[in-house]
């Protein structure tokens, strides 16, 4: 018998999923490093978990009932065990007593007792009710074979693909620089990185590694804290990052430290340059938001959440003003009016004047700035929205003869792309086998690449919803993004490498 802790750990986490736990299980998945273990899902069967239990509690029952030289006692329990009955020793040995007394009544009959429970003995004597198993087993094979084998047609190539590895624990989140080749990463190593990919230099020894300290005793100590967002200033010439030790800071392309900005009295989960490139807004789980001027490193402005809510992304209006933010106050439609008890993102479209919010709830909602009510309540996900993207086409875009599309990310594993102009989903996207935690469009908006804990990177056409280009990393898929040209994608991974793909979208 062989039993290991990373195969406890996947079975513990597949059953946090199928019951429903979804943020238990992606916690659970992260510490127990579930995406390196070498355990293909999609061969377990569903209930697997509750399958080996139900098992046991039958080898349990088996041992039990059956006597010493391997007859077996005329009659069942009066009550089968539970699954705790079944560990408590107390509760064991009482049966077993029970059953022995009972032997010791019938020994008349025990040669009559023992030739007629030969079948009884078969299926709970090994532990294996074969039926359902095979059943079980059958039933989970013929869900995921199609997605199981990566069609050659549309699999990117190892030798399109660079796996850079230098951060020492999960990648949360990667962004390209938007005028060139470098891509920040931020890890729970309490490190950021920067990464040279220029095509002349694409080497793991031109990393710039941002190391996120505190000030304890009158010198730097490293803050042992996860780097939880980052994001360019519109040049490329700033990176700004949020940690969860509350503190945001900014570095110049070198990797320099410029300044750190400190008011926050809890960690910060997102964090976004406006477009003018002089304020940033964060926002952290002290339900509070706030601007801050880039220059001077001074709060300008904060905005308390409402009452119970949290929200995972941040952004910036784009309004003239450049001043208020999707979370605070001034906002129409009101946060609290938002759906669900957990909104994970809020995000205004290219124009300013809509606003996209999706929620817990399975929902998403699209509100406009001309109107107090809800232009649209979308819902067709099975499970939670975790995130949401806006298209880069439409008016006040590059792209102003494509119709905007959006499109959403969730936990049933799937992704949609939506026409809001007419609040229907143009295009479900199957081919993932865990939750899928990002998307993001290229661009010119016509192709949009996915991420999931099932460790692919997926590119589909966003007209046709074809799937046209697949990578399997090493980790579960954090962060997926675009650099400014569209031909690389960049992922940052559970395991704690970030894989730009080199690709070629025609």
């Amino acid at each position: 018998m062989s039993i290991t802790s990373d195969e406890v750990n996947f079975l513990v986490y597949r059953y946090l999923q199928e019951s429903g736990f979804s943020h238990s299980a992606f916690t659970f998945g992260i510490e127990s490093h579930i995406s390196q273990s070498n355990i293909n899902g999609t061969l377990v069967p569903p209930a697997a978990l509750i399958s080996i239990l139900q098992k046991g509690l039958q080898y349990v029952e088996a041992e039990i009932s059956i006597n010493e030289d391997g007859t077996v006692f005329d009659g069942r329990p009066i009550e089968s065990l539970s699954l705790i009955d079944a560990v408590m020793p107390d509760v064991v040995q009482t049966r077993q007593q029970a059953f022995r007394d009972k032997l010791a009544q019938q020994q008349a009959a025990c040669t009559i007792a023992a030739s007629t429970s030969g079948n009884q003995s078969n299926a709970p004597k090994n532990g294996e009710p074969t039926v359902n198993g095979e059943e079980n087993g059958t039933h989970n094979m013929n869900n995921h074979s199609e997605p199981m084998e990566m069609d050659v047609d549309v699999e990117i190539p190892a030798s399109k693909a660079t796996v850079l590895r230098g951060h020492e624990s999960e990648v949360f989140i990667c962004a390209w620089n938007p005028v060139s080749d470098l891509l920040a990463s931020g890890s729970g190593d309490s490190t950021a990185r920067i990464w040279n990919l220029n095509e002349n230099n694409n080497s793991n020894s031109t990393q710039l590694v941002l190391r996120h300290c505190i000030r304890e005793g009158g010198q730097d100590v490293p803050s042992n804290k996860d780097v939880t967002s980052l994001d360019w200033n519109s040049d490329g010439t700033l990176l700004a990052t949020g940690s969860y030790d509350g503190f945001a800071r900014i570095w110049t392309k070198d990797g320099n430290l410029a300044s750190t900005l400190g008011q926050h009295k809890g960690p910060i989960f997102a964090l976004k340059w406006n477009k003018k490139g002089n304020c940033i807004l964060s926002a952290g789980v002290d339900k509070t938001t706030i601007i801050w001027d880039a220059h001077t490193g001074e709060a300008k402005q904060q905005f308390p959440f409402h009452s119970g809510k949290l929200i995972q992304d941040a952004k910036f209006s784009t309004e003239i003003t450049n001043r208020i933010p999707s979370t605070g106050c001034r906002l129409r439609p009101a946060p609290q009016d938002l759906p669900g008890s957990h909104v994970n993102a809020i995000k205004w479209d290219p124009s300013g004047m809509l606003l996209a919010s999706c929620s817990d709830d399975m929902t998403l909602k699209i509100w406009s700035m001309k109107q107090e009510s809800c232009v649209h309540d979308l819902q067709a996900h099975s499970k939670e929205i975790y995130t949401i993207k806006w298209s880069p086409t439409g008016p006040s875009t590059s792209n102003p003869n494509s119709n905007i599309m959006l499109a959403s990310a969730s936990f049933d594993s799937t992704v949609r792309l939506w026409d809001v102009e007419r609040g229907v989903c143009i295009h479900t996207l199957t081919k993932h086998q865990e939750p899928v935690y990002s998307v993001a469009f290229s661009p010119d908006g016509k192709h949009l690449a996915s991420g999931s804990f099932d460790k692919c990177v997926h590119i589909w056409n966003t007209t046709t919803g074809a799937l046209v280009h697949s990578y399997r990393g090493t980790g579960g898929i954090f962060e997926v993004c675009w650099n400014s040209t569209g031909d690389k994608v960049g992922a940052s991974a559970s395991d704690g490498s970030v894989s730009p793909v080199f690709i070629c979208v025609l």
